[in-house]
């Protein structure tokens, strides 16, 4: 039941405070731990453990290869327990080894998809495609093998006495096979397998064609008018035009943030928001009523309820609840910032109508940060150099984690600037994981940011420990013509957030690739991530690093990291709406929409995105290239339920001694949160980590509605 959990980012400007950081405050140890990855790997041998730096295929008989040979050794593999009788059965030679054969197969598949998304030969990337294909597509078939659930059923039946984490991945074993079907007559069971097959071609297919789209917009000089000069240079040219592509998320938003003219935003709105259109609009009702099928022949309402069972939400109607809640809560406050947003806009030259549309919002709300709190964002830049953001973020992490993180040389590189990290334990010397960095955009790349595992934590039966390898994939602007990257303050939050994600990897102790790392419920995943953006506003932790890159000497200003918390506060009902309008349209759609509703499904979406948030123009389908849909279906509510928990968990550093950097809250996060994983309820983890019951109310105090 191999799966890939892609864990994307979804940021939020957030805020809190604790006390200076001194120089004595960096982390010490008397040895430098080794950068040669051979070193490295020969330590983890002493340690008991095996850390690997996967080899990426070269070509695409390679990746052909790969997973032929993978689908040949799985089915022998299986093979071997569908044969066993009733009284050879066991633990460790059913339900341990099919975790174990998850373990292999997971290494072959996170490669792959990271080849699928990020490599920059076309040829490599549809080689990819089809390999991940195959893999979707026969390990369905692996949910239907009758002869292995009949051993994991001759397992149920000699009444285990399992506990603790074997208990739990004995049960949600059982749990899956039955949620595959396995329990419904012949032909219903048969009906489902086909569809489950179909439909991993059509999310694939989805995912693809957003990744492929081609959005280059060419504008005049003064159709650009207030984008600022760094940004102008960076941008390509073709004769006297400039082309900004709309699939570039940087440039997108560089363009919407700061260009005057309301036409062209308009316009960079209109490329966006129609990538894939042709082909991804019909798709997705193929895909919708394809997971509708399956969900009601498994005995399921809805693909919601099907998806969330498992999830702490438990049920589409809980989590469409608590988007609603929230969506109330925030509807004064949204209304009084489009009321500002309406009067910036009338203020404003070059504006084509009074009324604030979808393309207006980010030009308004940074026009707000700027007169009303005196914040320019672009300015900030010169604070973040990346290679000094990379080192201070580094810092945080080790002290907090007790941990060290070094540059090692890739043995094995799918591009010429993927950078790998290793991560030590400070104490014990262990080698905990590694971590590749994929850092710029690149035409055919994954276009968001996301943490791609590559290798699970997991105990072998021989008792060595498999270390987790993680991939970031990110799109931070790249170093201008004179080697600078400068990023945004929104970049620092982004980067804070994925790297947190990169350490839920590899900080697992879980026993069981099932339960390791960010194989947590989905609507639990983003909340250690969300909760270390605040690190990224709190003073102490930003002076460690951020510094003016022409004098170091020069940090960011009490006043104007004040300021920038209030303009954050000052437009958070804008986010969370826009954020809940997403969330809210992702359980609509999979809470069995009616035939009506999926004949028109782009005026379905678009009608559900305007009344929570602002109406998308009629000529747009945003759904077409809402790539969350793939993966996270039924999911997307998580971010704001993560919140929450995030904001709850945030307040515990906040009320430490040592605010953000108290190492003994930071020792608590990775032992009660990071190192458990899902080895036992998420609920117990989060209280444990609390020290008390959770509480919404700092969430409420955050988003400025207490």
């Amino acid at each position: 039941m191999i799966k890939v959990l892609v864990v994307f980012a979804v940021t939020a400007g957030l805020f809190g405070t604790s006390r200076p950081l001194s120089a004595s405050d960096a982390p010490q140890s008397s040895v430098r731990p080794p950068d040669d990855l051979n070193a490295l790997e020969a330590l983890a041998e002493k340690c008991h453990s095996i850390l690997i730096a996967p080899v990426f295929e070269s070509t695409p008989e390679e990746i052909q290869k790969t997973v032929d040979d993978a689908i040949a050794r799985a089915n022998r593999e299986y093979d071997a327990i569908g044969k066993l009788t009733a009284g050879q059965v066991t633990f460790a030679n059913a339900i341990e080894a099919l975790d174990d054969i998850d373990s292999r197969l997971e290494q072959i598949v996170g490669r792959i998809n990271v080849l699928q998304e990020a490599h920059p030969d076309p040829a490599m990337r549809e080689a990819a495609f089809d390999a991940t294909q195959k893999l979707q597509e026969w390990s369905v078939g692996l949910d239907y093998r009758k002869d292995v659930y009949q051993a994991v059923k001759a397992f149920a039946a000699t009444n285990p006495q399992l506990a603790g984490e074997d208990e739990r991945l004995f049960k949600d074993t059982l749990r899956d096979y039955k949620r595959a079907g396995l329990d419904l007559p012949e032909a219903k069971r048969a009906e489902v397998e086909k569809w489950r097959k179909e439909l991993g071609l059509l999310e694939n297919t989805f995912a693809l064609n957003i990744n492929g789209a081609s959005t280059p917009v060419p504008l005049a000089g003064e159709e650009l008018a207030g984008l600022p000069e760094e940004m102008l240079r960076r941008l390509k040219r073709r004769n006297d035009r400039y082309i900004v592509d709309a699939n570039v998320t940087f440039e997108y938003e560089a363009v919407e943030d700061n260009t005057t003219p309301e036409a062209t935003r308009r316009k960079l709105y209109l490329a966006r928001d129609n990538r894939a259109r042709a082909q991804n609009v019909p798709l997705l009702v193929n895909v919708l009523q394809h997971r509708s099928d399956i969900a009601r022949a498994l005995g399921y309402d809805s693909w919601a309820d099907y998806r969330i069972e498992d999830r702490m939400a438990k049920n589409g109607a809980t989590a469409l609840h608590f988007l609603e809640n929230l969506k109330e809560r925030l509807e004064p406050k949204f209304r009084a910032e489009l009321d500002q947003f309406k009067r910036i806009k009338a203020a404003t030259p070059g504006q084509d109508t009074p009324d604030v549309n979808i393309w207006d919002w980010r030009f308004c709300a940074e026009k707000l940060r700027q007169q009303q709190f005196h914040v320019d964002a672009e300015s900030l830049r010169g604070f973040f150099p990346l290679e000094r953001v990379l080192t201070g973020m580094f810092g945080v992490y080790e002290r907090i984690f007790g941990i060290e993180i070094r540059e090692v040389k890739a043995p094995s590189k799918y591009v010429n600037d993927l950078r790998l990290f290793a991560v030590i334990d400070r104490k014990s010397r262990e080698p905990l994981g590694l971590l590749y960095m994929d850092l710029f955009p690149r035409p055919g790349k994954f276009n968001h940011f996301a943490n791609f595992p590559l290798v699970w934590g997991k105990l072998l039966p021989d008792g060595v420990y498999v270390r987790p390898t993680t991939t970031l994939l990110c799109n931070f602007p790249p170093p201008d013509q004179n080697g600078l990257a400068l990023m945004s303050h929104d970049d620092v939050v982004t980067i804070f957030h994925e790297f947190g994600h990169a350490m839920h990897s590899i900080l697992t102790e879980a026993k069981d690739i099932r339960f390791s790392g960010t194989n947590v419920p989905t609507d639990f995943v983003e909340a250690p991530s969300q909760m270390l953006e605040y690190f990224a506003w709190d003073k102490s932790v930003l002076d460690g690093f951020a510094a003016d890159y022409r004098d170091p000497a020069r940090k960011i200003p009490a006043e104007t990291l004040s300021e920038l918390k209030r303009a954050d506060l000052a437009t958070k009902a804008t986010f969370y709406r826009r954020q809940l309008a997403f969330g809210i349209l992702d359980l609509r759609l999979h809470s069995s929409p009616a035939p009506e509703e999926l004949a028109h499904l782009n005026d379905f979406c678009n009608g559900i995105l305007g009344q929570v948030f602002l109406p998308p123009d009629p000529g747009t389908a945003v759904i077409a290239s809402y790539g969350h849909l793939v993966g996270y279906d039924a999911g997307y509510y998580g971010y704001a339920w993560a919140d929450v928990i995030a904001a709850d968990m945030a307040s515990v550093f906040e009320a430490a001694p040592g605010g953000y950097l108290d190492e003994k809250v930071g020792s608590r996060l990775r032992n009660e949160i990071y190192a458990r994983g899902n080895s036992r309820d998420i609920t117990i983890s989060i209280e444990k980590f609390l020290g008390r019951q959770p509480s919404v109310e700092p969430f409420l105090k955050k988003v400025g509605l207490q």
